[in-house]
Order: C-alpha cells, then structure tokens, then sequence
C-alpha cells in the first residue's frame, strides 16, 4: 500500500513538473513572439481556405500557395473541418503531414493544432467506429460505455492525426425541438454531468502526449440548448437560478476532470450574446469554475456580434468585444478578418496586449501537452490503434443498451424467429436513419460513405429469419418514394404474421434539423395507422434524434422500441432485442411528451404537477406519453427491504441507502436501479423529484443482489434564492422504484 502511495505522490509531482515546464515553455516563446505571430495563433480557418479550389474540393488536396499563406502568411494557430466527407487514414495522414511541413517554414516553427468534431466516434474518418449518440448513451444508463466510446473515440482520431476533438457535447436537453438534442444525454442534470465528466477524462487521462489521448472541447458553454423556440443559434432567456442549477452543474464537473479547452455557446442568453460576455467567460467560468485551458469560439460567431446580434456597431468593435471578454480563439473560420482586425484592434490600443499574451500562453500550452512541438505528426503507434475488431464489439454492446422497449401490450414482443414478418417505413433501409449527424459527413444523411458491412434494419432482420421470412415494401434511402406507399403496403401485409414499421428522422445537424413542429411527418403517420388497420400486429421501431409525438398512433401499436441514433451496429441492437436475442434494459433519458402543448419535464415543481380546477388539486400535471426512466424488459424485477443507514444526515457525513432488487421472471436481464430524492421543504420550491445516483446490475432469472448507495449532503445541494448552491436542514424522502423511505438533514 505504502508503494502505491509513493508511486501516486512521485507520478504526481512528475505531472506537476511537466505542467510548469509546458506554462514557462509557452511564456518564453510567447516573449519571441511578434503580434503579427501571436494574432496568428489565435485564429482558425476552416480547410476550405488551404484547398484547391476552396469549398468545391471534395477530396482534401490541398492548394501549397494557399496553405503558405495561411501558416507562414497570417500565422494560424489552428486548422480545423473537411469540405465535405470523410476521408482514408492515409489521406488525412497526408494533409496533416503537408500543413506541419509548412509549419516548419514559420519563424519559430511553431506547429499547427487541427480539429474535428468527433461526435459519437472519429466522424470524418471512413470507416471509423460510430457508437450510440449521447441520448441513447444516456439511455444505457451505464457510464462505462460514455468512457469506452471516448478511449476509441481518441484513439481513432489519434491515429488519423488529429489531437483536438471538439467533444463532449454537455447542454442539457430540456428543449425537445432543438436539433442537437440528440447530442445531448437528455434532460437530467446528474446524468449530464456523470456521463460527460467521464467522456472527460476517457480522452485525456492517458496524457496528451500518449498517442492514445486527444484534447476535449466541453460545448457549448453555457445555456446553447435553452433555446426559447428550439430552432437552432436562437436566443435563450434563462434567470441566473435556472442557468445554475440545471446548465452549469455538467461544465463544473468536466472543468473538474481536467478539460483542455471550451467551445462557446452560440446564441444568446437574456439579450447578452455569450461570446461577448465578460460574466460568463471571464467571471464565471475562469475565476468561479477555474478553468484554466483555451477557450475556442463556433463557427463564425465572432462575426456574429456584429451582423447578427447587432451588440458591435462594426467587425473590429465585435473583435474587441469578445477577445476582452475572454475568447482565446477565433473559429473565424473561412478568411482572414479576424487576424486584421484584431492587429488593428491592439494598434489603436482598443485590446490590451496582456490580453493577447495571455490567450496565446494558453494555446501554446495546449500544442506543448499535446506533445505537438516534440513531434507534430502522425504518429505510427497511434495509427496502429484504428479499426480494431473490439471497437465493433464494444459498438453492438452499447447500441445493446440503448434499446429501450417503451411497449409490448399482451407481450408481443420477443416475436419468434418463425414469425413471417412485412418490414416497412422510411427508416427500414436508411443507413443515416440509424447513425443521425456527424457520421461521416456533417449530416450524416449520406449512405454512400458509410462502411460497406453497415446494416440497414431490413437486412439485419432478414439475416435473423433469413430471406424467405422476410419482406418490405421499402426502398433504399429515408426519402423513396416506395417507403410511404401506403396500397403497397397494405398488399404485403396480407402475407406477413406481423409488420415492423420503421418511422422516425433522417440524419439531420445544427439548423438543417430545425422543425415548426415535433409531429412526425403526415405520411409517416399515414403509414402507421395502414398499417394498423391490416389487423395484423404492428411493432413500431422509432429511430430518432428527438422524441417526435406518436400519441395519434400509439394505442394501434402492439409494441414500441425507442433505438435513438445508436451508430453502427443500430440494425442488429433492434433485431436482437425484437427477435429475443437480447432483452432489452435501456431507459428514456427525457419525458416522451404526449401533448402537443405540455411538455412538462421529470423534475417538475410542485405547482407543474397538479391541474387546479377549481381549486381542488388534481393529479396530473405530469403527463407523458412516457415517463422519464421508463422502459420494459422481458422479464420482471421488483424491490424489497430498502434501508437507510441511519434517519439523520448531519454535517458532511455519509448516509448509506440499500435496496434489494430482484429478478421475478424467467428470462436473465440487465436492470437500472434509480435513486431519486425529493426535498419536501426548502426556500426555493423544491422539484417533485431529482435523480441523484444510479447502478446498472446483471441479474439471472430468480436471483437477488442489494445494491448500496453513498450520498452526502452535495447530493441534495440547490440553487437558492442569493444563487449560492446550497444544502439547507430539513425533511428528504428517497425514492427507489416504488420504495420511499424519510430522512432529516441537519
């Protein structure tokens, strides 16, 4: 033990050591540097500036004349994006390769950092390993796959050459209608922070330097999904309370992992654009959070404080305005504007030079623990870590996971492998309907860049019955024709023992996925009830990244599974579990809204959860179509003997709670225990309930296991009226399941 604890303090201060090394590396060069050099290493353009031809290169050559001018000319710190699709591991070899060649032409030979986005796996790399998104990760309730998928995820950007991924994405999905709620891991703020907190470190505890490890990017701070009408770059108007209590949480816990960098929301928030906010970068984020990496700005929003939010009177005010405010990086990213106006800027003394020396300390301290300045290319241990056959292992397991079984009136479900069944719908031959945005190009809506062994449901089905079993009326791609007619699916159906209609949302990201509503499409829904009235029992697969309303089909539907976009192995997930190859354990990371005009969150407040009429207080204000945490299994499992350690919780000790859980069916299955707290008094209206800690258990059919939990006072903390997070004495219930039990904090 004491060994152990010699080699901790020695690795350590080995750490400490290098950190310090790598700030007074960055400070030195910074003293070498002209303001032309530092400005330079503050902007970032996007690869279309450096290729042939510009935005119409397709295939990632790059222009020498126009990469020249970019690096030696202007100096750019960072290169970031594809013009249009993934390319090989060799190809991005090469580009990254020609950029830190020229690189070594700059005066101090400083190297470039490049950037990707990569979502839910390495997105621009063919053939990489896209797992589940955030939501249907979030579904998994299990935190070992948010890690898993980030140590490949690094991995194979690594080994394509890239040490910068601008991930995780940590806004909280409280918004149904925004287009990146697929990006998020749904409305829950503890599942939020665990999960991304995780992602965190599975990128960078290796070290940045190991070949294994890539720089995160925590997005988008703060508030980017509280958008009041859910369209995406839109104003937010979010009361400080609300703001702390449910967006900061998930940002607080990943800057305490050790984050390398921040990418900034967006839009606005109560009229203050967040890339101008001197609060919100500089007070709360550097001094109250105290990160201490790079802050990047998105896509052309630097530009935006003028043209758009109309707070800067003129591109160099807007400049100003968000490098005082405490930008370290301009994602500019298409042309040089940034850098002549921020020369400019400094030269008429509008941005104070201390405030460049220090964005440019912080980018050069990223490129130095990057290993960037040892060796900036490509490296060959890293390229060893691609595509291996685990990753797909690893891909099916999680997709596994996420399958959330939401219906199966009279058990339906599994069906038997005997059945005849008729697949249907847009979705059943759509590669990009299962994989959603950042696969392999930016929407993902492209199925011709997926790997050749990608299975579309209709396939995965038909290769677990076999082709005789099996039969569809639809067509290749989300938007055949043949996928929404109805009179040919009628005609199919009279031979089929049972329909799988395969419904939900192509591939969409940012604003092109922006919607006036969340109704599925009329001919989607035309399909549905077609189907139904066949009299055959119809199984209703929904593969999307938002909950879309099914409430005018629901009740025809025999039975419903929720499949999210979960990446590569999505097809043989929902086989699986349909088929009874695998029982499903996946829960709703959101409340299913039934009502066009409610959508009433899990943690509502205690005057959300009633309808008054007339004064008497009616049960109901939380209606869902279905509940946050909900989903079936194939089996039963129900709760006995929950126990708390002790009926008060004083100061900073530890309450134990314990609750066997047991498996009453006669299938083995995988179950979440969910422990929920409810503050029955406090000085803010306390929510009806919060979840503070689950544990994923294996359970075989008949057996029993406690599982115990540890909360201390933090986990029943608030944000209270004078916006301190606070734990105040008084009366808490714990709820597992249908088990409640009290206990008093003092």
């Amino acid at each position: 033990m004491k060994k152990a604890i010699f080699l901790f303090l020695i690795t350590l201060q080995y750490c400490q050591i290098n950190a310090q090394t790598d700030q007074q590396k960055a400070e030195a060069l910074v003293r070498k540097m002209t303001l032309e050099e530092k400005v330079g290493q503050m902007t970032q353009v996007t690869f279309a500036v450096i290729a042939k031809g510009g935005w119409g290169d397709t295939e990632g050559n790059i222009d020498p004349a126009a990469l020249k001018t970019a690096v030696v000319g202007h100096h750019v710190g960072s290169i970031l994006n594809v013009n249009a699709h993934a390319f090989t591991v060799e190809k991005w070899h090469s580009i990254i390769t020609q950029i830190q060649d020229e690189a070594k032409n700059t005066r101090l030979k400083i190297p470039v950092v490049y950037g990707l986005d990569g979502m839910h796996g390495q997105t621009y790399t063919l053939n990489s390993t896209l797992f589940p998104h955030n939501l249907a990760l979030a579904a998994t309730r299990n935190i070992a796959f948010a890690t898993m998928a980030a140590k490949v995820t690094a991995k194979e950007l690594r080994a394509s050459g890239v040490r910068w991924n601008f991930a995780p994405v940590l806004d909280i999905g409280r918004q149904p209608l925004w287009s990146r709620f697929p990006e998020t891991y749904g409305e829950d703020v503890y599942i939020a922070k665990t999960m991304g907190a995780a992602a965190v470190k599975a990128y960078e505890e290796d070290g940045l330097k190991n070949p294994t490890a890539v720089a995160s990017c925590l997005k988008h701070y703060i508030g980017y999904s509280g958008s009041r009408t859910g369209k995406d770059r839109t104003p937010a108007y979010i009361p400080e309370i609300e703001l702390r209590e449910y967006y900061l949480p998930a940002f607080r816990e990943a800057v305490r992992s050790g984050a390398a960098t921040v990418m900034i929301n967006s839009g606005e928030i109560n009229g203050e654009p967040v890339h101008a906010s001197k609060y919100l970068l500089t007070d709360l984020l550097r001094k109250e959070l105290g990160f201490k990496g790079m802050i990047v700005t998105d896509w052309e929003d630097i530009k935006r404080l003028y043209d758009r939010h109309n707070v800067a009177s003129s591109p160099r005010q807007a400049v100003a305005m968000a490098i005082n405010a405490g930008i370290d990086m301009s994602m500019v990213p298409t042309d040089f504007s940034f850098y002549d106006l921020l020369l400019e800027a400094v030269k008429k003394g509008e941005v104070p030079i201390s405030r460049i020396d220090d964005a440019v300390k912080r980018i050069l301290v990223l490129k130095y623990r990057l290993g960037l300045f040892d060796d900036p290319y490509p490296e060959a241990a890293a390229k060893n870590n691609f595509g291996k056959p685990e990753y797909q292992t690893l891909a099916l397991d999680a997709a596994h996971e996420a399958m959330t079984l939401l219906k199966n009136e009279n058990n339906v479900l599994p069906l038997a492998k005997s059945t005849k069944v008729l697949v249907a719908g847009p979705a059943a031959q759509s590669l990009s309907a299962l994989n959603g945005c950042w696969s392999y190009t930016w929407q993902g809506n492209n199925d011709q860049w997926y790997p050749s062994d990608s299975k579309t449901l209709y396939q995965a089905i038909a290769d677990k019955l076999g082709a005789a079993n099996v039969t569809t009326t639809s067509g290749k791609g989300f938007d055949n024709k043949s996928n929404y007619d109805v009179a040919a699916l009628t005609a199919a159906a009279t031979n089929a023992d049972a329909i799988i209609l395969c419904l939900g949302e192509n591939a969409y990201a940012e604003s092109p996925g922006n919607t006036r509503e969340l109704q599925l499409p009329d001919d989607q829904i035309a399909l549905a009830k077609a189907a139904a009235a066949t009299g055959k029992p119809v199984i209703l697969v929904l593969t999307e990244g938002r909950p879309r309303f099914i409430t005018n089909i629901e009740p025809s539907m025999r039975g419903i599974l929720m499949a999210y976009w979960s990446g590569k192995k999505t097809a043989e997930a929902v086989a699986d579990v349909l088929f009874g190859d695998y029982n499903p354990d996946g829960r709703l990371p959101f409340s299913y809204p039934k009502s066009i005009g409610e959508i009433v969150l899990y943690d509502r407040k205690p005057t959300e959860d009633v309808r008054e009429v007339f004064n008497d207080n009616v049960k109901g204000g939380y209606d869902p179509l279905f509940a946050f945490g909900h989903g079936l299994s194939y089996t039963t499992f129900e709760y006995s003997d929950l126990k708390l350690g002790s009926s008060v919780l004083t100061g900073n000790a530890k309450l134990i709670v314990s609750i066997t859980a047991k498996n009453t069916g006669n299938r083995d299955g995988k179950h979440s225990v969910e422990l929920y707290s409810h503050d029955l008094y406090a000085s803010i209206t306390p929510s009806m309930k919060r979840l503070r800690a689950f544990q994923k258990i294996d359970l075989r059919a008949g057996e029993s296991k406690t599982v115990t939990f540890s909360l201390d006072k933090n986990d029943l903390a608030f944000v209270n009226a004078k916006m301190k997070t606070v734990t105040e004495p008084g009366e808490f219930e714990i709820m597992i399941g249908d088990k409640k039990a009290k206990f008093a904090y003092k």
